[in-house]
C-alpha cells in the first residue's frame, strides 16, 4: 500500500470510529463515515487512473479493508460491495459506460450498492428471477431484493436481473443504474442482532435504464462474478472481518497493559496461553487472506481466469475459514474478558459489538453454500492444489 493510501485509509478511519457505535445503536447507514470516504478519494481506489482513479491493486485494497474493518465493520463492508461494482464495471463495462460511471466515483460522488438478493432465492448469486424487458431503446426494471446493504445512501446500483422474460433463472444479466433512473420504495426495516450500521434494508426497485447499461454480455453474469465480484468480495470481506478483530486484540492488550487496576494475570502461563490460541487464528486468517490475494492477483497480471476449480475452493476457503476464525477469536477475547469488560455494552473494550457483528460473518452468502460448492469443485482438481 502506498504512503498516499494509508494516509487516506487512515484519515478516514479516524472518521468512521466516530460514528460507529451510533451507528450500531439507531441501526442506521453511517453517512458521516460515508462523507469522509468520499472526501478521502477512497470510493475511487480501483478505478482505472485513465477515469481519474487510483487504480490500486488487490494488496492496497485488503489493506485499506482492514484499516476500515478495524474503525467501522458496518462502513468498512458497504465500501468493500461498493468496490466489488467499481470492478466489475471497470472489467465488464462498455467503454461508453466506463467514461460515464467510473470519473464520477473517483470524484466522490458516486457510491454503488449491490442488488443480488431476492425472494424465494435468497443470496443465490448466479440466479435471478425478475427479467430485465425491453422498452425502446431502454431497458425495463422492475426488481424486488429483500436485503440491500446501503440501498438508502446509494447514489447507483449493479443489478442482477434475468437476461429476458423468457430466458431460465440461470441466464443472469447484471445492469447498472443511476438513482436518478429509479424509483426505490422501501420494503423492509433493518434490526439485527449485529451488522446493523449497513442498514440493509428491503427496497422495490423500478425504473428504465439504456441498453449501453449492461455490465458484460446479456446473460453472461457468471464470468463477471468469477472474474470481479466473487474474488474482490471474498478478499474484502476477509480483510474488514481480520481488521475488526486484530483492533479489538489490539485495545484488549493495551488494556492489560495500561496503567490501571491489573483484572488478568499476564504472567500466568494460563492467560498467556488464552491470548495465544487468539493470536493463532488471526495469525492463519491473515496468512492465507495474503496468499489468496496473490493467487488473484497474480492470475489477473497473468491474464488468466479465475475460473479455475483449485482458485474457486482458495477463494470459497478464504471466505469460510476468515468468517469462522475471526469470529471464534472475538468469542475468545469476548470469554477472556469476562462479563463486565467483554459482554457488557457499556464497556470501553468494543467486543460486544464486534462479536455481534462478527457473528453475521457466516451468514453473509452463508458458508454452508460455499461448501457445498467447494465440495463439487474438489472433485474436478485431482491434484489437490493446495493455496
Amino acid at each position: 500500500m502506498t504512503e498516499d493510501h494509508r494516509a487516506a485509509a487512515a484519515a478516514a478511519a479516524a472518521e468512521l470510529r466516530l460514528h460507529a457505535a451510533e451507528a450500531d445503536e439507531k441501526a442506521q447507514f453511517p453517512l458521516e463515515s460515508l462523507r469522509a470516504i468520499r472526501a478521502t478519494g477512497l470510493l475511487g481506489l480501483l478505478v482505472p487512473p485513465q477515469y481519474g482513479g487510483s487504480g490500486a491493486d488487490l494488496d492496497a485494497f485488503v489493506d485499506v479493508a482492514g484499516t476500515l474493518g478495524g474503525a467501522c465493520l458496518s462502513t468498512a463492508l458497504a465500501w468493500v460491495m461498493h468496490c466489488q461494482q467499481v470492478d466489475a464495471i471497470a472489467r465488464f463495462g462498455s467503454q461508453a459506460l466506463k467514461r460515464d460511471v467510473l470519473p464520477r466515483v473517483a470524484r466522490g460522488e458516486l457510491y454503488i450498492a449491490s442488488v443480488t438478493t431476492e425472494h424465494g432465492k435468497g443470496g443465490h448469486l448466479l440466479t435471478a428471477q425478475a427479467p430485465l424487458t425491453p422498452a425502446a431503446d431502454r431497458l425495463r426494471i422492475e426488481r424486488d431484493a429483500p436485503v440491500v446493504t446501503g440501498a438508502t445512501a446509494a447514489d447507483g446500483f449493479l443489478i442482477t436481473m434475468r437476461a429476458a422474460p423468457t430466458l431460465p433463472a440461470h441466464a443472469v444479466s447484471l445492469v447498472y443504474a443511476d438513482r436518478a433512473d429509479l424509483v426505490i420504495t422501501e420494503t423492509g426495516q433493518w434490526d439485527t442482532l449485529g451488522m446493523r450500521g449497513t442498514d440493509s434494508r428491503g427496497v422495490r426497485i423500478t425504473g428504465d435504464v439504456p441498453v449501453g447499461n449492461l455490465v458484460g454480455e446479456p446473460g453472461g453474469f457468471r464470468a463477471v462474478a468469477i472474474e470481479a465480484m466473487i474474488p474482490t468480495a471474498h478478499l474484502g470481506w476477509s480483510a474488514c472481518w481480520l481488521g475488526a478483530a486484530r483492533a479489538a486484540l489490539g485495545a484488549l492488550v493495551d488494556e492489560l497493559r495500561g496503567p490501571g487496576p491489573r483484572w488478568a494475570d499476564t504472567g500466568s502461563d494460563l492467560v498467556r496461553e488464552r491470548l495465544a490460541r487468539i493470536r493463532v487464528d488471526l495469525e492463519l486468517t491473515s496468512g492465507y487472506l495474503h496468499r489468496v490475494q496473490q493467487e488473484v492477483s497474480e492470475a489477473r497480471e497473468q491474464g488468466r481466469s479465475l475460473a479455475a476449480p483449485a482458485t474457486q475452493i482458495h477463494l470459497n476457503t478464504l471466505k469460510v475459514a476468515a468468517a469462522e476464525l475471526t469470529f471464534r477469536a472475538a468469542d475468545r477475547m469476548l470469554a477472556f474478558a469476562g462479563l463486565a469488560r467483554g459482554y457488557s455494552r457499556n464497556s470501553a473494550l468494543p467486543l460486544e459489538r464486534v462479536f455481534r457483528d462478527l457473528r453475521a460473518a457466516s451468514l453473509t452468502y452463508a458458508d454452508d453454500r460455499l461448501l457445498t460448492a467447494t465440495g463439487s469443485l474438489l472433485l474436478l482438481d485431482r491434484p489437490v492444489t493446495l493455496g
